[in-house]
């Protein structure tokens, strides 16, 4: 039988309160493991808004070098973005000379392209979002993020824990049914300790691999911690890439709404 704590004898007293202790341990660490479980919960609308706006914040301003790997040529490119908010943005090429002044522009759903050789405005359709842009593995979409994983898909977190060597989310996107994008699938995998992503896989309706995405050359930028390569490598032709190299990226720039406009896409080549 356990002897009572008797509150006249302090030997008795210290023995029950070290009994106590040993009671209480386990279920205090319990409970604790569980609040603090529920605490890291992972947040998978945030983790999306993360990379949403990843590379381009509320507004922003980034200069990048783009080289495109075929079986035919390699050519590189440099190139300059702005963006503001997620309905706005245009890339800009600067070099080569031959390309100069190519630009991209997108304002809300529109898309045009202004060639200055022939100093002509033409807008991009729908369909050919999911076209190449400039000759790369990239398409339309891609380089103006008209479709976005928080507005046009829905996520689930389909794997968290260790994964070669590291800790990793990975979320499967779906997309939703009335959304207008050009993959039937992507799953994307980020490091845990600071969100960075590392590699994205983009199926086809059928549910057939076409491409992935890698990313490395982590560099933190306020807050971010930003991969500046993306490597786009094609399935389909595993001798083919295009690479996006980030040379200077910067966010919370002084860019408003009319920056983005027909009348002064010409003036930024």
């Amino acid at each position: 039988m356990t002897p009572r704590c008797l509150a006249f004898h302090p030997g008795a007293r210290a023995r029950c309160a070290a009994r106590r202790g040993r009671l209480l341990r386990p279920l205090l660490a319990m409970i604790f493991g569980l609040l603090a479980s529920h605490a890291a919960a992972v947040d998978v609308h945030e983790l999306i808004r993360h990379v949403d706006r990843l590379w381009r914040g509320d507004t922003s301003q980034a200069s990048m070098t783009m080289t495109v790997k075929t079986v035919r040529y390699q050519r590189a490119m440099t190139l300059e973005a702005w963006s503001l908010g997620k309905t706005r943005s245009l890339v800009v090429i600067r070099e080569p000379v031959k390309d100069r002044g190519i630009a991209t522009l997108k304002v809300d759903d529109n898309i045009w392209n202004y060639l200055p050789k022939i100093d002509r405005v033409i807008k991009v359709p729908a369909s050919m979002m999911s076209g190449s842009w400039m000759g790369s593995h990239f398409t339309n979409d891609d380089l103006v993020k008209e479709s976005t994983f928080e507005d046009d898909y829905d996520a689930t977190l389909s794997f968290e824990g260790a994964r070669a060597g590291r800790q990793v989310y990975e979320l499967t996107f779906v997309p939703r049914p009335d959304a207008a994008v050009v993959w039937g699938k992507v799953v994307m995998e980020m490091q845990q300790d600071n969100l960075a992503p590392i590699a994205a896989a983009y199926y086809d309706e059928a549910g057939t691999l076409m491409r992935t995405m890698r990313f490395d050359e982590l560099r933190q930028i306020g807050e971010r911690v930003i991969p500046m390569r993306l490597t786009l490598q094609p399935e389909d032709k595993p001798d083919e890439s295009t690479v996006i190299r980030y040379r200077d990226i910067a966010f919370d720039v002084s860019v408003g709404e009319s920056f983005f406009s027909l009348q002064s896409l010409k003036a930024r080549h």
